[in-house]
């Protein structure tokens, strides 16, 4: 792993040009960035600096200065490594993020046609998840109620979704675990049931539960209705968790039409403390990509 070698090297401090982040020079001596909050990457966003190995991975996004951790593939991953991410999380002093915390129906109706079998599928998976989370120090996990129901008016499909959602809450409140529901959009994932923050704030007010809150992902809420900062005022009160990702791409901040410095801006004025995970892909490859990945960090959280 060549961490040491980043973290010395001239790249770190020197001005660069990047999409719409245009120069910056980055005063530190150890390359560790004071981030007002808490962003999150993921695994293989850094692989080219800290190599394969996810605990090394998390050493090298502590050593830049990120605070929190996210992982949508971590109920999948074998209790060792489970344990071993927790351990690492734990040293560094890092937040877990999300992860997934069940089977999503991409194509058919699991949770909105109200089908018994499926919907107590979701509710084992959320069980399991719960021992996933403990694994961890995880506080947040990710629930996407799946495909709509065609042959059902949405009355109907709502309450379905919420009466699966209570029973969910009644394993998870024990734990003081959250669920939080992410609405994604109409072009990536056609035909779902959960597609606006409206929605989602209605559903949660409906369940009346501290653990199903909103997952309000940036980059997704941009392609179904914009007006973000609006829409993340209105439905404030419901939302648990953010996700980033500019638009078009679906890259790091400044390589889109988001203005992400002043949507960071306005999150950060309304006083939440958790975690913005960084679910996006990087605009450039290699470690070069990587370096502009951070600064483009840097740039958005200076307000």
């Amino acid at each position: 792993m060549k961490r040491r070698n980043f973290i010395q090297s001239g790249l770190v401090a020197a001005p660069f040009v990047m999409g719409g982040v245009g120069k910056l020079n980055i005063k530190t001596e150890n390359a560790k960035h004071n981030f007002k909050m808490k962003y999150a990457p993921h695994l293989g966003m850094f692989k080219n600096h800290a190599g394969d190995d996810p605990v090394d991975q998390i050493n090298f996004m502590a050593e830049m200065g990120f605070r929190a951790f996210e992982d949508n593939g971590m109920a999948n991953r074998s209790i060792d490594d489970q344990k071993r991410i927790g351990e690492a999380l734990a040293k560094n002093g890092m937040d877990m993020g999300v992860f997934v915390a069940h089977k999503i129906y991409w194509k058919e109706p699991n949770l909105a046609n109200g089908n018994k079998e499926k919907r107590d599928e979701f509710l084992q998976s959320i069980k399991d998840s719960v021992e996933v989370a403990k694994r961890v120090n995880a506080k947040w996990m990710t629930v996407v109620p799946g495909h709509l129901d065609l042959r059902k008016e949405m009355g109907y499909q709502t309450q379905n979704v919420v009466d699966s959602l209570k029973m969910a809450c009644e394993i998870l409140e024990p734990h003081n675990l959250t669920m939080v529901l992410e609405p994604l959009n109409f072009r990536d994932h056609p035909g779902l049931f959960l597609t606006k923050a409206a929605q989602g704030f209605e559903i949660c007010s409906s369940v009346g539960s501290p653990s199903c809150k909103i997952l309000f992902d940036i980059y997704h809420q941009q392609i179904t209705e914009g007006n973000l900062i609006p829409n993340i005022e209105a439905a404030w009160d419901e939302i648990a968790y953010f996700q980033i990702g500019d638009n078009p791409g679906r890259k790091e901040p400044t390589t889109g039409e988001i203005n992400y410095k002043n949507v960071f801006k306005f999150i950060h004025d309304k006083g939440f403390d958790g975690i913005l995970g960084m679910e996006h892909g990087n605009f450039n490859k290699g470690k070069e990509g990587e370096e502009q990945l951070i600064k483009a960090y840097v740039t958005s959280d200076d307000f």
